[in-house]
């Protein structure tokens, strides 16, 4: 009696630790820098406002939130195969990405930019023909660079700061990428002979701005992330969060 006594109480305090385990709602980032969105100090903490952004809507949601580090072209399926619960990654909400998951409403937008050295002669797309494009693996920028611009070779990178140090380095001609996400590198030493080139916007591709991604089974973790989302743009957290970073309309108008 004793031990089935001993088995029930061990069977009961590992339930209660798979419970408390399970408890942190597991976001999902890239583990790349990608600032000023998120990046990591060198204490090991991530800061930045996309960071603080989620925060926000854990407290919202109240829910206990940790933040899982997944290389970029693995993130989506870190989520359908349940590694994680969400992503919160400056993540693209496109038709093509709905195919296999589910997203919130957005939580900011940005436009995409192709920049290219001062002295290049790059005014349209056409003029990439035979140029070499750099890229960011898996994303909405590869996908426009791909469909886009014909006659462009386009090399793909695992890391968004890569791409950039081989524009620097006269490995690639141009790169596509978020507008915002480029003012960092074009304020730097290595950025100062580059510019923006070209402004990008296709809807179909690049979508209807960032949401949070979600398994397409968790309507209820989709519903919980629309409300906080609602909940900190109406009480002002976000706008509070949004002016330590932007001088502009990060959230980008009506959704």
């Amino acid at each position: 009696m004793k031990i089935i006594k001993s088995i029930i109480a061990a069977a009961v305090l590992s339930a209660a630790a798979m419970s408390t385990a399970q408890a942190e709602l597991r976001l999902g980032l890239d583990s790349a820098p990608y600032e000023p969105f998120y990046a990591r100090t060198a204490g090991g903490e991530w800061k930045g406002f996309e960071i603080e952004v989620g925060e926000a809507l854990c407290k919202a949601m109240n829910e206990e939130c940790v933040w899982v580090p997944i290389a970029w072209d693995g993130i989506i399926p870190a989520l359908t195969s349940n590694k994680i619960d969400a992503i919160v990654a400056s993540m693209s909400i496109t038709e093509e990405r709905m195919k296999t998951i589910d997203f919130s409403n957005k939580y900011y937008n940005t436009p995409a930019a192709l920049i290219a050295p001062k002295a290049s002669e790059i005014k349209s797309l056409d003029d990439l023909k035979g140029k070499t494009v750099g890229v960011q693996v898996s994303t909405t920028h590869a996908n426009f660079a791909e469909a886009k611009i014909p006659g462009a070779t386009v090399k793909t990178y695992q890391d968004f700061n890569e791409h950039n140090q081989d524009l620097f380095a006269g490995r690639v001609d141009a790169i596509v990428a978020d507008s915002l996400a480029l003012e960092p590198f074009l304020k730097s030493k290595e950025g100062e002979g580059m510019e923006v080139k070209l402004t990008l916007k296709d809807e179909a591709i690049f979508g209807l701005g960032v949401g949070a991604g979600v398994r397409k089974a968790d309507t209820e973790l989709k519903d919980k992330f629309n409300k906080a989302i609602a909940q900190i743009l109406e009480d002002g957290t976000y706008d509070e969060i949004a002016k330590k970073y932007f001088a502009f309309d990060i959230y980008g108008g009506a959704n």
